[in-house]
Formats: structure tokens, C-alpha cells, sequence
């Protein structure tokens, strides 16, 4: 028996029926249209190409295509599979907040070196290894630079998590700036409400905060029982800020000169301890696991998930493939007669 992991996606399959209602009102609107030129049987003959059927054949492949992507996205999956947990279980963990900044001064080097991995690269990095070492707390992520945005509720669901950090650029909010003292606001408010979860906020950035007060934040988060730790990502020295993939050309100020980002670790050490956490620099091999050593010293608290189902038992790949080459097949199709199609007569009489 196939089940899904987010049966409320399924709700899509909705749009067949209105896409498909919207395809046959327009061929019913063009064949009037056409009837004002005289009759439909003389019109076609003076249309040698045009197919009857098909703008339904490429129709039908297409919602079949939405039909397999939406179910891809649902997640289906085959239950009772060997080692597979898939009724709810009592387990224990705590509550973590990402905050990633994703200001422009994150597409500079975390190193020295200008041509270095972009430090957003890097905080990608540390966060998934961050998430691996998981494994019954709940994380949810934010990202920020002026404003801030939820790009994952709270959840115990790691692979949606890492989808969802894969996708993150510095084109996704677009107010720039950096303004820590929001996004520790807002993940303050992102926690299971009215639970016993012991919670913390990991923030990742270079520190360089221009809009706010991070610190007092960090102390009101604090003061509501909720530990804040900073990772720095960058260098003191700094680094010049990129403005296209190649790194051949950089930003620079209203006077010509390169625009140089340096990592404010004074900043974001004082962030951390004011919410009573721990700094780390993320140039630090033992970063990720200084951060989960720290995590661990939380209290955990019991709580009821389903357990993630075995990958072994994910058809969701099948969905996804089978939706790619409906659409590649779509996409080939003209909309126009086939050429060695044109002398055969698949209704004749004969």
C-alpha cells in the first residue's frame, strides 16, 4: 500500500480539472471565432497543417505531467518496509532555530583569499553537517539580511531541511543589510508554542549588523529561556564582495575603491553572550561539533513524530522521472501535423 509523507499536497491534483476546463472553454472560443469566417469544414482546408487533435494530445501529456509532480511532492512511499518506523513514536530532543544571513557581504571569500568559498558556500556547509548530527530535535530556518524571512517552519523532517538550505542565495530577500536583532526577533516567535521544549538559536553571519540592536535581542531571547549561539563566518582581515559568479569584478563605493567585508567577531561574540550561548568561528575544523556539544547540554524533552520512512521505500524519484519525460515528450510535440503522419487515415472506412 503506498502512503504519502505530506498528504495536504494532493490538494494540487485540483488544477487538472480547471486547467483542463480552461483548454476546452478556449477551443470552444477559437472554434467561434473561426465560425465568423464561414464553415469550419472550408476553413480547415485552407489550414493544411493545423491538427485536430494534437493540442489534446499535448493536453493530456501535460496534466499527466502536473499529475506526477504534484504526487512527487507529496512524497509517496511503501510502509512496513525491513528496519522502516513509520507509526508514531514517543522521542526526545530540543528545538533549534537557524537564522543564515544572506546579505551580499556573504557572497565574499571566508577566507583571506578573494577567490575563496563564498562564505554563504560555507555556512551551507556547516549547517547541513549541523543537521546530520541530528537526530530527534526539531529545526526550523530563517534567513535574513534588512528583513527576515521563515524559509522553514519548525520540523523533525531533516530532509526537507536540507532542500530548503540548498535553494538559499543572497536573491532572496530583497531588502539588503544586515539585521540580526530581527531574525533572533522573529525565530524567538517561531517555536512550538506553549511547549516544554528547552530551544536555541543558531545564528550564522559575518556580524556585521547595521540595523538594529542584535545584542539586546539576544538578551530578551535570553531572558525567555532561549540560548543563543553565533557562528562566525569570515575573517578579520576581510574581503572584497563579488558581483557576478566569475569573481572578476567586485563592488566598489562611490569613490572607486573595492568595498572591503571583514568579519566583526567582537560583535558577534557579544551576541552570544548575551543570550548565553557560544561563539565559534566557522574557519574552525571543530565548529560543528564545539555547536552540537553545546546543543547537547540542553535538556531534551519527550514528544510524538513519525518517524522519517526508510529512503529505501521513497517512490517519490519514479514520480519525478515519469513527470520529466512527459514533459520532454510535450515539449517535442508540435502542435501542428506530424509530416509522415499526414497520409494516413487512422478513421477510414476502409
Amino acid at each position: 500500500m503506498i502512503s504519502f509523507a505530506y498528504p495536504h499536497m494532493l490538494y494540487l491534483l485540483l488544477l487538472i480539472p480547471v486547467i483542463g476546463g480552461l483548454f476546452i472553454w478556449a477551443h470552444w472560443a477559437r472554434l467561434r471565432k473561426l465560425e465568423r469566417f464561414g464553415q469550419l469544414k472550408v476553413i480547415a482546408n485552407l489550414m493544411p497543417d493545423s491538427s485536430r487533435y494534437m493540442g489534446w494530445i499535448k493536453l493530456t501529456i501535460g496534466l499527466f505531467a502536473l499529475a506526477f509532480m504534484v504526487i512527487a511532492l507529496a512524497r509517496p512511499f511503501v510502509p512496513g518496509g525491513e528496519g522502516e518506523k513509520t507509526e508514531e513514536q514517543s522521542t526526545r530532543g530540543i528545538e533549534v532555530m537557524i537564522c543564515l544571513d544572506v546579505s551580499n557581504s556573504m557572497l565574499a571569500s571566508s577566507t583571506d583569499d578573494p577567490n575563496g568559498v563564498s562564505r554563504l558556500q560555507r555556512a551551507k556547509f556547516i549547517l547541513e553537517k549541523l543537521i546530520d548530527k541530528m537526530s530527534d530535535d526539531k529545526v526550523g530556518l530563517i534567513v535574513f539580511a534588512g528583513d527576515s524571512y521563515t524559509q522553514l517552519p519548525i520540523t523533525s523532517d531533516y530532509i526537507s531541511a536540507k532542500m530548503f538550505l540548498n535553494d538559499i542565495s543572497t536573491d532572496m530577500v530583497p531588502t539588503q543589510g544586515t539585521a540580526i536583532g530581527a531574525a533572533i526577533d522573529m525565530a524567538i516567535n517561531s517555536f512550538t508554542p506553549d511547549s516544554d521544549f528547552q530551544r536555541a538559536i543558531v545564528i550564522i553571519t559575518d556580524g556585521e549588523n547595521f540595523e538594529d540592536n542584535a545584542v539586546e535581542e539576544a538578551k530578551r531571547a535570553s531572558d525567555a529561556g532561549i540560548q543563543v549561539d553565533v557562528i562566525g563566518i569570515g575573517t578579520p582581515k576581510g574581503a572584497p564582495i563579488p558581483i557576478n559568479s566569475s569573481r572578476n569584478a567586485f563592488m566598489r563605493d562611490q569613490n572607486g575603491q573595492e568595498v572591503i567585508t571583514a568579519l566583526n567577531e567582537k560583535m558577534a561574540s557579544e551576541i552570544a553572550s548575551a543570550g548565553k550561548g557560544i561563539y565559534v568561528s566557522g574557519n574552525n575544523t571543530s565548529v560543528v561539533s564545539d555547536l552540537d556539544a553545546e546543543l547537547s547540554k540542553l535538556s531534551k524533552s519527550e514528544y510524538h513524530r513519525v518517524a522519517a520512512v526508510n529512503p529505501a521505500g521513497e517512490l517519490f524519484p519514479i514520480a519525478i522521472v515519469i513527470a520529466l519525460v512527459l514533459l520532454l515528450i510535450d515539449t517535442l510535440l508540435p502542435y501542428s501535423k506530424i509530416q509522415w503522419l499526414k497520409d494516413i487515415n487512422f478513421f477510414s472506412k476502409n
